[in-house]
């Protein structure tokens, strides 16, 4: 084959590979070929990614209810195979950067690869709204807004853009129409001499207001809300720390909050977004890359690629609830591979590059997000140099009672400093989750700082 001839089949491989993926099908599809929430319903052609049956909605044996606490319903299962240094390369395409870095770079790194299972499940409101934003949902100021007519489901089912895939990620199901607590959410580094540091507990509140279209005093652009309050180190306790994101940034910014116990009073904090360093977490993570991605799209293009297959942190009952001790999650360079669980599962694929003239630590980044929860997933971000700088595995459970993808615990490795953080380690008191919302007038800043400070 010359030359010319092999680019140009290269080039329609490519480009095949892609459209397959973005023209993913239309809204008639949904509840057919497609799941009501847009993923492929079939399993793969080699029977690695099953079909999807509805998703996990039966407790196991065990289950206490409101313990704060969920059985793994798998905790019985054998890995299939392990990848490590001696066959990364034959796995190589179903591996990210930061996976494959990992790997070459540390011999007692590994991946377990376990039997996938499509365990999400929704409740039946938000799988009939998802529907309905499939044939009207739309996206606003070239893909930095949505509508918020959209609230109560997925905005786009069948996305076709990048920024589409992005707003899935940032509103994705994960609390229900009520929030969730946590009493005792841990934030640790490990330096690169293997020295574990705790850089913060805290107490949390998260909700999704996106969902909660009954709450009739939810202002309708307000999609996200979040505080939490430092009960350690002792030279932060009793700060505060709020953030509030809308639907339309451009419009209405993320609004954020700090309160210091030294300075008595709550002021807003409006750096606490982009690439700042977020302090509780020991300046490994920036604020938009929470959760792999938080706050406003307007600095990086993002073009949607396709979707693929990968294996992804996936089920992950055990680094959730079943880890021994809190001391057992970590390894002198990356989090202890034996508490973790690998899955094949369908992922889409975003790749977000800097926009000319904006300012960022990064230049380039990638996600590679669940068809199914839009938020378990990789992601690998690049320096100006182009060199590999962070990954973050996100990992997830389905909270088979309540009918939640629950996905917000996750490691986070800097390639550059040769450090890497576990996040929102909710091992020591668990996480709560509560249906009824609270008031507007109960969450401002200042009632938020009265209520969960000794102010």
């Amino acid at each position: 084959m010359n030359r010319p001839l092999a680019l140009t089949v290269a080039l329609m491989s490519v480009a095949t590979w892609s459209l397959a993926a973005t023209a993913a099908g239309d809204a008639s599809d949904l509840g057919k070929s497609l799941t009501k929430f847009g993923a492929i319903q079939a399993g793969n052609a080699d029977g690695t990614i099953p079909a999807y049956e509805g998703g996990l909605t039966t407790a196991p044996a065990g289950f206490k209810p409101d313990s704060g606490f969920w059985v793994d319903p798998f905790k019985d299962e054998k890995p299939l195979f392990r990848i490590d240094a001696k066959n990364v390369d034959k796995y190589a395409d179903k591996l990210s950067e930061g996976q494959k870095t990992l790997i070459k770079k540390y011999p007692s790194y590994y991946i377990d690869i376990y039997p996938s299972h499509r365990t999400t499940a929704y409740p039946q409101a938000v799988l009939d709204a998802t529907v309905r934003n499939a044939g009207s949902c739309k996206v606003q100021k070239d893909g930095l807004a949505v509508d918020p007519s959209c609230r109560g489901g997925l905005p786009f089912p069948i996305p076709k853009t990048g920024n589409e895939v992005m707003w899935n990620q940032q509103v994705r199901y994960k609390i229900g129409t009520g929030y969730s607590t946590t009493s005792s959410s841990n934030s640790w580094v490990v330096d690169a001499n293997g020295s574990v540091t705790k850089t913060a507990e805290q107490a949390t509140f998260e909700e999704t207001p996106y969902y909660q279209v009954t709450q009739a005093d939810r202002d309708p652009l307000m999609y996200a809300r979040v505080f939490s309050r430092n009960d350690y180190p002792a030279r932060r306790s009793g700060e505060v720390v709020v953030l509030t994101d809308f639907l339309d940034p451009l419009a209405k910014a993320r609004r954020s909050f700090s309160y210091s116990p030294g300075q008595r009073r709550v002021k807003l904090a409006p750096e606490f977004a982009f690439d700042t360093p977020v302090a509780s977490q020991g300046g490994v993570t920036l604020f938009d890359e929470l959760q792999m991605f938080s706050g406003s799209q307007d600095r990086f293009d993002y073009k949607l690629v396709g979707r693929k297959e990968m294996y992804i942190p996936y089920n992950a009952y055990k680094f959730y609830f079943g880890v021994g001790k809190q001391e057992d999650q970590f390894m002198p360079h990356h989090a202890n591979p034996a508490n973790e669980r690998w899955e094949l599962h369908r992922v889409w694929v975003v790749e977000a590059t800097l926009k000319p003239g904006m300012r960022h630590v990064y230049s380039k980044r990638t996600y590679y997000l669940d068809e199914d929860t839009f938020g378990v997933g990789l992601y690998d971000a690049w320096d100006k140099s182009g060199a590999l700088y962070r990954s973050i595995f996100l990992s997830g459970v389905q909270l088979y009672d309540k009918n939640i993808p629950y996905n917000v615990k996750n490691v986070v490795y800097d390639f550059n400093k040769g450090m890497y953080a576990l996040l929102n380690d909710g091992l020591k008191g668990g996480y709560k989750f509560i249906d009824k919302p609270l008031s507007e007038r109960d969450m401002n800043p200042e009632a938020i700082v009265a209520r969960v400070t000794q102010r």
